[in-house]
């Protein structure tokens, strides 16, 4: 590794800039570029908004490519393998990389997955390892082939969760875990120091895209259920039930109450604090937000809510 090793990165979201700017800063490596999704509508006027990863890109003047489709782009594959890079890295790109890019790289590509693979391949892993209220999740450093998360492990560091995490914490923690691990991964791994480890395909199971209509809360859950998809969802797409006939988001932190639950989701309120009825155990919640409406502390909402007691969120 005596001269830099020429790397493209691709990542899309704020996940993956920590990795970038870790590549970028570290002087063994030169980025040559950056694949990144297209631009696409947010906010209520729906105006273009680029990626994380293509504002940190324009920050340090990487070339930026953003395809539609790489599957389709073969003017693209060309495009990149005249730049001459070594090596892919890739981060939460959001999209199957096809063999026609992958076999570009001489030195092959390199994925950074956070989850303890073969569990939680897919689009979600860190909201589904808090939804499924496991004891410990991590950082998976792979090999990739044409399938997704399927590649030979190269490294993996694992952290213990004590269930308030939520998927902001939570993904802040493995970003800070994770740059370090790549780059320590990616020298080895270019030494001839790492053997890949296949995964076992039997134990692997799989995770989707979030639906903002998965974040509902069905109130005869167990209290722990729902504190995990409360935490898991937090802050996107945020954890949400009706009331008098409008949204109403439910944030973390919440407290499970050890009692004998009423019908679910009815609410009470007791020295001033906003219970609610669920399995049977009870709630307390500490931040809402009606549609519409900023967010306010449950005392807040209890003040302007004064017909509450009794109610039911459904």
């Amino acid at each position: 590794m005596n001269d830099k090793i020429r790397i493209i990165f691709a990542g899309t979201p704020d996940f993956a800039v920590p990795y970038l700017e870790g590549l970028i800063n570290d002087p063994a490596f030169f980025i040559m570029g950056a694949i990144t999704q297209p631009d696409k509508p947010s906010g209520r006027k729906q105006q273009l908004s680029p990626s994380p990863v293509k504002l940190a890109a324009q920050k340090y003047r990487l070339n930026i490519w953003q395809p539609d489709n790489l599957k389709t782009e073969s003017e693209l594959a060309a495009e990149i393998k005249a730049v001459g890079a070594d090596l892919l890295v890739v981060v939460a790109y959001g999209q199957i990389i096809p063999q026609s890019i992958l076999r570009i790289f001489p030195r092959g590509a390199i994925n950074v997955h956070p989850s303890l693979l073969p569990k939680y391949r897919g689009a979600s892993p860190i909201q589904s390892a808090l939804l499924a209220g496991e004891a410990e999740t991590g950082i998976s450093i792979m090999l990739m082939d044409e399938m997704m998360d399927h590649g030979p492990i190269l490294a993996q560091e694992i952290i213990s969760l004590t269930g308030d995490e939520t998927n902001e914490s939570l993904h802040n923690q493995l970003a800070g875990i994770g740059v370090n691990l790549l780059i320590g991964t990616i020298r080895k791994y270019l030494s001839d120091e790492i053997k890949p480890q296949p995964q076992n395909d039997s134990e692997a199971t799989y995770c989707a895209t979030i639906a903002k209509e998965q974040a509902r809360i069905n109130w005869q859950d167990p209290a722990k259920a729902i504190k995990q998809k409360i935490y898991a969802f937090y802050p996107w797409p945020a954890a949400w039930t009706m009331l008098d006939g409008q949204r109403l988001k439910i944030f973390p932190p919440i407290a499970v109450k050890k009692a004998d639950s009423d019908e679910s989701g009815k609410i009470e309120i007791v020295d001033n604090e906003l219970i609610v009825n669920c399995g049977q155990e009870k709630i307390a919640l500490n931040k809402l937000q009606l549609e519409g409406k900023n967010q306010i502390s449950a005392t807040d909402f209890i003040r302007g809510h004064k017909d509450i007691a009794g109610k039911k969120f459904k």
